[in-house]
Formats: structure tokens, C-alpha cells, sequence
């Protein structure tokens, strides 16, 4: 099998979307799985939507495109806010789309007018993370002028922690969102049918046993397909942590010393060289570099050190069991390097097809 490569185990995916699918929703809460990691998967698409999830996100119109190309049947969510300049596209793929700018949500309206159909929002709140978020006080501008737009409607409001700037979700931004929902429904006389928590970054909140509130639905990616929580990476009771492996081979084994020489200056990206140690060491290189994933997210196997990269190239070090050219090392991977690794066209993605579909055969495909 050819490498560098992505070996998928649908099964695992499947395992970990269902647990978490069945956990929440005894709390009411829904979740839509997020496919922006997957570049689109339709095979990961449609293991999510038999474990159970509400709808598909994903930040990006090419991905939504991919999956309803692929034939994938299921409610289709924009969680990034649309560019104007894909307006058209938005509304004629997702059915829903997260929001914050009202120049946007008009845009959209006269697409949709255009197409002939009606198209759905979620308006996005900040709740201290700053990214994206309409301010709490201006709120109910924004749902006065959406509710008088044609061929839109207001599904809800959303919110998104821990992704810029760290913010934990808790039960104070998870009440102030309630709160919001609660109020928005009380002075405009609608019923808002989303609430949207955040993402895989809330499970830690959700399943504490607080008080959930309005909080409806979670929008996860991370946790399903690498099984931690973001916060601090710690691994979720129950899932499995190598649903998705890296393989690369090495195309370099040589005993060489540990220390270079020579004038030293920064390396191929900026970075200083720093070695630890003196003496000859067992260096091997893999055929696999900063363009195709990000070395510092990679999780080597007992006994062997990451000790650099560069461009096309990773370093390891060896204690035991030296690897040869043309082995093959498997490693773990973290949310940056999957995202890295799935959008290189130079890493191949293996799906082991899933078992309650047909019996576990590789299948090799490339984006």
C-alpha cells in the first residue's frame, strides 16, 4: 500500500459518533458532525449519519459541494459565516448557514429569492472568544432586520469557544446564551428551534451533569474522529484514540551523529536547531514533511523520537528495533495534523470500510 497515508477506521468513527450521539442526547441536545477535518468525506459523511448525527457541518461551500455530489442525504450546515462572493452556492447546498454579518444574511436573502427557495440562519453570538459573534447588545438589531427579510428565516442562535482565544465553555456563557435565546423569543414572539452550545470543546460541560439550559444541539468533529476533548486533550471514557492513523516509510536508515556542524542557522522554516545530546545516534527519514502534515501534532510509537522536519522530509530517532528502508512507521495524530495531512494531495486516505456494510476491505482514495 502506497505511502504517506491516512488509514481510516470507519468502524472506531462510527463507534465514537454513536457514544456521543447517545450520551447527549439524553440531555436533549442533537448533534451535527462536523465533516471540515475529513475534506468532505462522503464515506465519513455517512458513517456519522447512521451513528446518529442531526445534520452535517462544515466550514467550507467546496466540501457541502463534495458530499452532494456523492449522493449524501442529510440537512447540510455552513458553520463558517459565507463569503458574499458565494452567496449563490451557499443557498443553493446548505441548508443552513451561521451568521454575523447582515450584509451577508441580505445577500443570501436575494439568492434565495432568486432561487426560489428559502434558506436558514443561525445568528452567532460572542461570548468572549473573539472570533466570530454578534455582540450580545446588538442582538435584537440583527433578529429585527433578519425577521423582515424574504426567503429567510431564523432557525436560531449559536455561539463558538476555545477556538481563538481559549475561552472554556461554563455555565456562565452557557446561561447568557440561554438567556439570549429566551429573551430573543420573548420580545420578537418566535420560537428559536437551535441552539447551538459550540463545539467538541463543550463535552466536558455537557456531560458534567450541569444544568443544560436552551442548549440544544453541539456541533462535533475533533472528539469523534480523534476521540479527546480539545480543552486539554484528554482522552473521552469510551472512544477510541487511533480511529485515524498516519503511516509513512522510511526512505533514509543511518547511524549519524546527533550533533550537526557547522556555522548553524535557523532551518528550512524558521525554526533554531537544538539537539540534546552528543554521539552517533539511529536517524531514520520518512518520506513526509511540513507540506503533507504538522510534525509537532504527530505521536510517534514507543521508542522512537521525533527529532525534526522539514519540507518533505521527518526525522526520527530509533532506540531499539532500527527501522530499514521501506519500512513503514505508524504514528497518532492531533487535530492540526489531521487537518494537514487529510488537504495534502501527496498523503493518501484509506478507508477500512465499515463492517455492518460489507467486510473490512481497504480502500484507497486521494483528494
Amino acid at each position: 500500500m502506497t505511502a504517506p497515508r491516512l488509514e481510516i477506521d470507519l468502524d472506531k468513527i462510527h463507534h465514537n459518533a454513536r457514544t456521543l450521539v447517545e450520551r447527549l442526547a439524553g440531555l436533549g441536545i442533537s448533534v451535527t458532525g462536523v465533516t471540515k477535518a475529513s475534506l468532505g468525506s462522503a464515506d465519513i459523511a455517512k458513517v456519522l449519519l447512521r451513528a446518529g448525527v442531526s445534520a452535517l457541518g462544515d466550514s467550507r461551500i467546496e466540501n457541502i459541494e463534495a458530499m452532494r455530489s456523492e449522493h449524501v442525504a442529510a440537512p447540510m450546515v455552513l458553520i463558517r459565516s459565507p463569503m458574499l462572493s458565494q452567496a449563490d452556492r451557499v443557498v443553493r447546498q446548505a441548508d443552513l448557514s451561521f451568521n454575523t454579518e447582515l450584509a451577508v444574511i441580505n445577500r443570501l436573502s436575494c439568492a434565495a429569492r432568486a432561487a426560489q427557495r428559502t434558506h436558514q440562519v443561525v445568528l452567532m453570538v460572542e461570548l468572549g472568544d473573539l472570533r466570530e459573534g454578534i455582540m450580545p447588545a446588538d442582538l435584537n438589531d440583527i433578529v429585527r432586520a433578519v425577521l423582515q427579510l424574504p426567503n429567510i428565516v431564523l432557525s436560531g442562535i449559536g455561539t463558538n469557544l476555545a477556538c481563538h482565544g481559549g475561552i472554556s465553555p461554563d455555565a456562565d456563557n452557557m446561561s447568557e446564551l440561554s438567556a439570549l435565546a429566551d429573551s430573543v423569543e420573548a420580545t420578537f414572539g418566535v420560537s428559536l428551534d437551535l441552539v447551538s452550545g459550540g463545539n467538541s470543546a463543550n463535552l466536558d460541560w455537557a456531560l458534567s451533569g450541569v444544568e443544560i439550559g436552551r442548549i440544544n444541539n453541539l456541533r462535533l468533529g475533533e472528539a469523534i474522529l480523534l476521540g479527546c476533548e480539545p480543552l486539554h486533550r484528554r482522552p473521552i471514557e469510551g472512544l477510541h484514540l487511533d480511529a485515524i492513523t498516519l503511516v509513512g516509510e522510511v526512505i533514509e536508515a543511518k547511524l549519524k551523529p546527533a550533533r550537526p556542524w557547522g556555522t548553524i542557522a535557523q532551518t528550512a522554516f524558521g525554526e533554531a536547531s537544538v539537539v540534546a545530546c552528543r554521539g552517533d545516534i539511529a536517524r531514520a527519514i520518512l518520506a513526509i514533511g511540513h507540506q503533507d502534515v504538522d510534525p509537532s501534532g504527530l505521536k510517534a510509537p514507543i521508542g522512537t523520537r521525533i527529532l525534526g522536519a522539514s519540507g518533505d522530509h521527518l526525522i526520527t530517532q530509533s532506540d531499539s528495533n532500527h527501522p530499514q528502508v521501506g519500512a513503514e512507521i505508524r504514528f497518532g495524530l492531533n487535530y492540526s495534523a489531521l487537518v494537514r495531512a487529510m488537504t495534502s494531495p501527496f498523503v493518501a486516505k484509506v478507508m477500512m470500510a465499515a463492517t455492518y456494510e460489507k467486510p473490512c476491505v481497504p480502500v484507497e482514495s486521494h483528494h
